[in-house]
């Protein structure tokens, strides 16, 4: 699993993202890559402006934090196709390069922070996460989506 904490590995992920165009096209899945971009937008957003989506119900978090966190944090890749969650879909076209910009600037930012900014830090759905956690969910999500795009 990649470091999002190192900068070699964090330089990889926007290496791969500027091989990205407006014209490039996903092997699997209905969101084109600006959607993309945008969908991948939305974990950092959560992470930075939770205030800006509404809270999970006591009950949500529950049972976000004891099934899908396990899933969402381990070292496991993410399958094709998987179903998304409603925040994180993206029906409207977006601007690809406004996207790409915000997607390489919140990589850098959770690099520069480093794991001792995550250890602990809360998360809307899942409560109280690990660096770790917080680690594995970003990079799985990236490659999962690059991979989509082949990149």
């Amino acid at each position: 699993m990649q470091n999002v904490f190192d900068a070699k590995d964090a330089q990889e992920y926007i290496n791969r993202i500027n091989n990205l165009t407006p014209e490039t096209q996903r092997k699997w899945g209905k969101m084109s890559v600006d959607q993309v971009l945008a969908h991948l937008n939305v974990a950092y957003d959560l992470t930075f402006t939770p205030e800006k989506f509404p809270k999970p119900s006591f009950i949500a978090k529950f049972l976000l934090s004891r099934f899908v966190k396990p899933k969402i944090t381990n070292e496991i890749p993410y399958k094709q196709s998987l179903p998304t969650s409603p925040v994180f879909i993206i029906a409207d076209e977006r601007n690809f390069e406004e996207e790409k910009a915000k997607l390489i600037g919140n990589i850098q930012r959770v690099q520069q922070l480093g794991r001792e900014a995550f250890e602990g830090k809360e998360n809307i759905n899942f409560g109280k996460m690990t660096a770790q956690g917080w680690n594995n969910m970003f990079a799985k999500h990236l490659n999962h989506h690059l991979d989509q795009f082949g990149v």
